[in-house]
Order: C-alpha cells, then structure tokens, then sequence
C-alpha cells in the first residue's frame, strides 16, 4: 500500500486530494495546525498529526513517522491581499517551508516524490499584442504580488533539486474554487451573498475590481491532476487549467441566475476602491494541452457547473433548498 502525506491536509485542496487518495487504495497521512475533527475539512480515514511549515522539528517528526511514498505540499499562505501585509512570513512560509521539506527528505535519505503547488500568479500579466496569452509552461512569469514572488521563488527551487536528482514536480494550478473554498476568497463571497439572499437576506454585498478575469475550475477535478504527476517517469511541471475565462462579474450574474434572484444585482457595490488589488491581475488563462496530452487529464466539471455546485452548497449550508434553475 502506497503511504501519501499531505501538508494543509484540512484545507480545500488537502481535503478533496485525501478523499481522492483514499479511494486509490493510499495510506493517507495529513498535517495540521488545529484541531482536525474541529476545524477544517476533516476527512474519515486521514492520519492526521501536527505540523508547521515553519517549524522544521514538527516537519521532520511527521514525515519519519509517516515515510511517505509521495508528499504533496499544499500548505502555505495562499490568500494574495494578506501577502502585502505579511511579506516576510509569506516567504518563511511558501518557499522556506518547501525548503524545509526538502531538507527533512535528504536527511532521512527516503525515495519519497514531492509535489510543489505552484500557482498562476507566477505569471503576472502577460500581454501578447491586442490580446492575452494563453498559458503554458513555456510562457515567461513576471508576478505582481509577494505571494506570486514567493512561489515563483519555490517553483524555481524545484528546479534546483530536480536537477540534484530528486523527484519533484510543480502543478501550475489556475484557479480553482468549490463550496470548500475559503470564506475570505471572492467566489465564496459571492455564493454566501446569493444564499442569504435567497433566504430573504438583503445584506449589500461588496466587490473590488469586478471585470478581471479568471480561469476557473473545480479543485476535486485539479487534485486527481496533482496524483497523476507524480506517477510519471520523470519530473516535470504542468499547467492545470480549464483553457476558459470568465470575469467576477460573470460570476455573480450567474450565480445570481442560479438562485432564481434576477434583480438582486441592486444590492451589489461594485469596483470598491479598499478592494481592489493593486496592481490587478486582469486575466488569466491556462493551455493545459501539455497535462491533456501527458497525463491523460482534462477537467471534467465547466465554470457554469462550478457556480451552481457552489450556490446549492451555500444554500444547503444555512437550510435552503435551491433548485438552481440556470442551466
């Protein structure tokens, strides 16, 4: 039996990776800061243990308790408005954190294979003429955030210890959502407001840049992709995308479509001066053809399927039963 552990094994990504894991047949194991059964997504079935990214002692611990065959890392500091605030400790964070995993794989001399989660910010805007590129790991990257800094910095030392012989990959993810997303991030945002709405709610909901652009997908389709890197001969790096762009405003207004609340777009304020991103990413999509053609992925859910999962959820979460009516 295969053994994985996972780093931020309680968040979106970690929680719908274990599921996925377990249905392999993997022995999972997952880190944590907090209560498992408490906070988080708690997954049944999950060897959950105490670990910090910036604690190289809880590090090591977990990972010679658990000698991993694969260790996906997807803790970190992952919200980009809080890396401006807190730059040092998004690097300590997200690249000395990998760093420290690495370190803990040399000293122990295990086989392990390591995934990095990169991410699309590394790219930054990247204009090609009149119009916008589509992504791929070839395309240069020229971040615009510390947080896109900071893992463009990790991704780079996955090269350095690629090349030093260890099996270690990087998954390019563009974004990706789900009714486990974080409350903070924009979509959730959204799809909360849609739900106390449909509930009789009239809370004003308020939104930063609205026009800005995103390839957005669902994170339990991008996780199987994140496996299948790591069962490949060699090490490489993949975009995971949806290869579509749709703007905060798209989805809002379907959203709002999925509710069967037409008209409920008087209660939104939009392009909020306090929040809006500055500089703004204004669009961002991926060319996943490298990951189609080598890894035999593809996303399995569209952007349209994405908003109404995440709508219904938000409504079931306070009690709500919504038959989204867009199709």
């Amino acid at each position: 039996m295969k053994r994985a552990l996972i780093t931020g094994a309680l968040g979106q990504d970690g929680s719908y990776l274990a599921e996925h894991l377990l249905t392999l047949g993997y022995e999972v194991w997952g880190t944590a800061r907090v209560q498992p059964r408490v906070h988080g997504h708690y997954v049944q079935g999950v060897h959950y243990e105490y670990a910090d990214l910036q604690d190289s002692l809880s590090l090591m611990k977990v990972i010679r308790k658990s000698t991993p065959d694969e260790i996906y890392n997807l803790a970190g500091q992952v919200f980009v408005p809080n890396s401006f605030f807190l730059p040092a400790e998004t690097f300590d964070s997200n690249v000395s954190g990998l760093a420290r995993i690495i370190r803990c794989v040399e000293q122990l001399q295990l086989p392990a294979r390591i995934y990095q989660a990169s991410t699309s910010e590394m790219f930054g805007n990247v204009m090609c003429g009149n119009g916008i590129v589509r992504l791929d790991e070839t395309v240069a990257m020229n971040p615009v955030s510390p947080y896109g800094v900071s893992k463009l910095a990790a991704h780079k030392l996955v090269d350095v210890y690629r090349q030093r012989g260890m099996y270690i990959v990087s998954g390019i993810l563009f974004n990706h959502e789900s009714p486990r997303r974080g409350h903070e991030m924009v979509t959730r945002k959204i799809t909360r407001h849609v739900a106390k709405w449909a509930a009789g709610g009239k809370d004003v909901l308020r939104l930063g840049t609205i026009t800005s652009k995103r390839d957005w997908g669902f994170a339990g389709d991008f996780v199987k992709a994140m496996h299948l890197m790591l069962q490949q001969e060699r090490p490489d790096d993949y975009v995971i995308g949806t290869g579509e762009a749709n703007s905060i405003n798209d989805f809002l207004n379907f959203a709002i479509e999925c509710a069967g609340l037409q008209g409920m777009e008087t209660m939104v304020r939009k392009d909020c001066p306090d929040l809006a991103r500055s500089p703004e990413l204004h669009t961002l999509v991926a060319d996943y053809q490298k990951a189609k053609v080598q890894l035999g992925w593809q996303p399995e859910h569209s952007f349209r399927d994405l908003v109404r999962m995440m709508v219904t959820a938000d409504c079931q979460e306070i009690g709500l039963e919504v038959a989204c009516l867009a199709k």
